[in-house]
């Protein structure tokens, strides 16, 4: 099949096996005619590549497909850069858990041959926008495909904030702050938070308090379509950070307001036909397998 014939590549930086399975998966491809692009800052890790290299922003206009190569840290920065050119995204795992990135590197060309000759499964995942404003005004903005954490930085103080979806108030609550979590985000972050675990088809978003004041906060489910806003106290002595997912920041400031909505644009993720997510979920969360004998 040709449908899949200018390959991006994407590799984690820092990391010696990383670049083992670079060199791996390039020989590959290029042994069988495929046409090979590398990241910029990808190529700089495979000296002599002799390769073709592009940002990640002309990836996403000239590849029909990018393989990530790292852990899902790396592909979740992909999947942030390359949502709105709809490429579809595979994933090599050299992290830890591998919930996104879930290619072993023991068996790496026999699982991308595989996808190449079109045998795989696509699913499509949605990611959050987070806007924040101080005084009416644009303050800073950012896309996440797992969280978009309200949280006091390097702080110890509680966080005192309003909640508000669709233009309802829900609350006012002081805590360590508000995890606001896609599905995919809900095997990450949020369930360390004690947050439900969502199956990715799902169209919600989860709102999980972080070491709430009050024992009766609970995480909350809404509909992927809701407007979510939270409203910084004004009274607060801390200024709070927003991550998204955990690799962006911005500073906020009391009576600062984050307005928290589902991107437009969704990534298209690439996996082995033999894919599942409860499988997934067994092998990387340590679920029973069987009932143990008596």
């Amino acid at each position: 099949m040709d449908q899949f014939r200018n390959i991006g590549v994407i590799g984690r930086m820092g990391s010696v096996k990383v670049v083992e399975s670079l060199r791996q998966l390039k020989q590959y491809l290029v042994a069988n005619n495929y046409h090979v692009i590398l990241e910029e800052d990808t190529a700089g890790m495979l000296p002599g590549h002799g390769l073709q290299v592009a940002s990640k922003k002309l990836l996403g206009e000239i590849c029909d497909l990018v393989i990530v190569v790292g852990g899902d840290g790396s592909l979740l920065g992909a999947a942030r850069e390359l949502a709105k050119s709809k490429i579809p995204l595979l994933g090599v795992n050299r992290g830890r858990l591998g919930f996104l990135t879930d290619i072993s590197p023991s068996d790496l060309e026999e699982r991308v041959a595989k996808v190449l000759e079109g045998e795989y499964i696509e699913e499509s995942r949605f990611l959050l926008d987070g806007h924040v404003e101080r005084n009416g005004q644009p303050l800073g903005f950012g896309t996440a495909l797992n969280d978009v954490v309200l949280h006091p930085g390097k702080s110890t103080r509680m966080i005192g904030f309003d909640l508000f979806i669709d233009g309802h108030f829900v609350y006012s609550q002081r805590s360590d702050g508000l995890i606001v979590s896609t599905p995919t985000g809900s095997t990450a972050y949020s369930l360390s938070a004690g947050g439900p675990i969502m199956h990715p088809k799902l169209d919600a978003i989860v709102l999980v308090p972080m070491f709430p004041h009050t024992l009766s906060s609970r995480p909350i489910v809404v509909d992927g379509k809701s407007e979510i806003k939270l409203v910084i106290g004004e009274t607060n002595e801390t200024y709070p950070q927003v991550s998204f997912d955990g690799q962006m920041n911005i500073s906020c400031a009391p009576g600062d307001i984050i307005r928290i909505t589902k991107k437009p644009f969704k990534i298209r993720l690439i996996h082995p036909t033999d894919h599942n997510f409860y499988a997934t979920c067994r092998d990387k969360l340590g679920w029973a397998s069987e009932i143990a004998a008596s």
